[in-house]
């Protein structure tokens, strides 16, 4: 009689599945329907007041600023990493390039922020600059803004947006193109027509790996940002840190955990679309 070693081989990916991910969850969860202590922790009594909360509108500022921060960080990431990413799939030197782009994770992301704050500080290497091309005499206020926020972000999470990127055009079939010019498409238009439906996978992939950790994101907000860009995780570390309200953090993280999981829902069904267009197309052809 054969033995089924299937449970066996899952186990450990079943472990580490509930250990790392369902347990963390259901904590947040519970503790966000708890009624909050004073003295920090929770008390074991039910409560909504966590999610009642959440509807002033301070909370709801902080929730559009996150979004707006997220969506324009992404986009202006996906804009640069493309290029980037088309130009290491033709190099003959894509393995270089590839550890240039890798090279910045092997430095402390803090120290990195840190880095863009002496950039950008008033007596940072940029005021020294157009003080230097005798733009200006004062010092310009660069840090403390939304837009610094956006920035930093944009180079924090560019690898992760150029490595999949990179990835799925390395894989591509560069003689499609060729086969358009001959056809009288320009450059462009091949570009866009041609390569890009066909490195949507790659795309989606980079757009997911940069807005859901742009989402809830601490620490750059929290150093380089000011009032007007106070984004949720900011706002969940206070309450840990100072405020000891647990439930309303956890309620927070609910929010953020709902709006990733629902990003990534769609991301799913839209793969299932398309793979079903390519299918029925398949069979269409045949």
């Amino acid at each position: 009689m054969k033995k089924n070693y299937g449970t066996w081989y899952t186990l450990p990916l079943a472990v580490w599945i509930s250990l790392f991910f369902v347990i963390p969850i259901a904590i947040v969860l519970i503790y966000s329907v708890l009624t909050r202590d004073y003295t920090g922790g929770v008390i074991w009594k039910f409560s909504l007041d966590s999610f009642s909360a959440l509807a002033n509108s301070s909370f709801i500022r902080a929730t559009a600023t996150t979004v707006f921060i997220a969506l324009v960080s992404t986009a202006i990431t996906i804009v640069l990493a493309l290029p980037v990413a088309y130009y290491m799939a033709r190099s003959r030197s894509n393995t270089i390039l590839l550890l240039l782009v890798v090279v910045p994770f092997w430095v402390n992301f803090l120290i990195r922020v840190y880095a863009w704050m002496a950039v950008l500080g008033q007596e940072g290497f940029l005021n020294d600059l157009i003080r230097w091309m005798g733009l200006t005499n004062e010092p310009v206020t660069f840090l403390f803004n939304i837009w610094a926020v956006i920035i930093v972000h944009v180079y924090a999470y560019l690898p992760y947006a150029i490595l999949p990127l990179f990835t799925t055009i390395e894989k591509f079939d560069f003689g499609l193109l060729e086969a358009a010019r001959d056809l009288g498409a320009s450059h462009v238009k091949s570009l866009t027509k041609i390569m890009l439906p066909n490195v949507q996978s790659g795309i989606i992939t980079a757009v997911l790996f940069t807005f859901i950790p742009i989402l809830g994101s601490y620490a750059i907000p929290d150093l380089i940002g000011g009032t007007d860009s106070t984004m949720l995780g900011t706002i969940v570390a206070l309450n840990l840190r100072t405020g000891n309200n647990w439930p309303l953090a956890s309620a927070i993280s609910v929010v953020l955990t709902i709006i990733t999981s629902v990003g990534l829902l769609l991301y799913f069904l839209y793969n299932q679309r398309l793979e079903k267009v390519h299918l029925q197309f398949q069979e269409e052809t045949k």
